[in-house]
């Protein structure tokens, strides 16, 4: 059976830190809020990797503050999401190559900027996360695409393209748009990622909306992977609020309990599975992660240490 981590998709949510429920009083800085976390869980997933270019400084320093054993997964920059990306989320020196007239934009898009300046970001990207995989300590780059980010043969070409552009990371894939995993396409949308050997993110979420992927529980490649992002309907498409807000909700261990034994069986079909809870309101999702590590058992390592 595969390994199963447990963890959460941040550690420096500002809810979490001024909730006061998950950080001791000594841990006050972000060195020992990051050494604290990894003494409690042992993979985590990088949120803010997505807003912005991570730094190759800060790869340094996580992996010099945890364990030989602890995992980083990275979301990747929004812009290769097909996500519109804010001009001032892009490195100077590619503001500085727009033309006048895409520098007066508010938002960009992927198409939006030439061949040279996206080969440049793709570049960066991969040299930020070069320290974590020197050391082992790289999970998965998780790419979310967008809802309206559809089926069809130009965005399976193009999912195809971020896995040449980062060709020695693992990569993972997650759907917002259902018609991905409906009764006509799921077949062909899984069949697509076992054949390219890419991850396949399993999610639960608030159904009956667009943008909501059925919970339906697959492997697709050596490291599966599940996100919570919690069950809040009331804000999962609402509008002007953060995303701390929108993943407002605390599961129950009833609601968690199918998802445990679901989780054991996919470990029985993969080397590796990684569980992160994205519910990053408050304390909630450190609450949930360790909810779940108890219902594993002995079959997760949340490398759980006295508080």
């Amino acid at each position: 059976m595969g390994t199963i981590r447990v963890g959460t998709s941040s550690w420096t949510d500002p809810t979490l830190l001024k909730s006061g429920r998950f950080y001791p009083d000594s841990a006050r800085t972000a060195e020992a809020r990051l050494q604290y976390y990894a003494s409690q869980f042992n993979i985590v997933e990088v949120d803010s990797s997505y807003y912005a270019l991570p730094s190759e400084r800060n790869g340094y320093l996580w992996a010099e503050r945890t364990p030989d054993d602890f995992l980083f997964n990275i979301k990747a920059f929004r812009l290769f999401t097909q996500h519109p990306a804010p001009l001032n989320s892009l490195p100077r020196n590619i503001r500085e190559g727009l033309t006048p007239e895409l520098q007066q934009k508010g938002n960009l898009y992927y198409r939006d900027l030439p061949a040279e300046l996206l080969d440049d970001l793709w570049q960066r990207f991969e040299g930020a996360l070069l320290p974590l995989d020197t050391v082992g300590k790289l999970g998965v780059v998780v790419f979310q695409f967008p809802p309206w980010f559809f089926p069809r043969s130009e965005q399976l070409d193009y999912i195809i393209t971020c896995k040449e552009k980062l060709p020695q990371y693992r990569i993972a894939i997650e759907f917002r748009n259902n018609v991905w995993l409906n009764e006509k396409n799921r077949a062909g949308t899984l069949d697509f990622l076992k054949h390219n050997d890419l991850a396949y993110v399993s999610v639960d979420e608030p159904q009956g909306f667009k943008s909501s992927v059925p919970p339906v529980a697959e492997i697709t490649s050596d490291i599966g992977l599940v996100r919570f992002h919690g069950r809040n309907a009331e804000t999962w498409e609402k509008r002007g609020i953060g995303p701390a807000e929108r993943f407002n909700y605390l599961y129950s261990e009833d609601e968690l309990k199918p998802w445990a034994g679901k989780i054991a069986e996919l470990a029985g079909q993969t080397h590796e599975m990684h569980v992160l809870f994205n519910n990053c309101y408050e304390d909630k999702a450190v609450v949930n992660a360790r909810q779940l590590s108890l219902l594993l058992g002995s079959r997760a390592r949340p490398q759980m240490a006295e508080e």
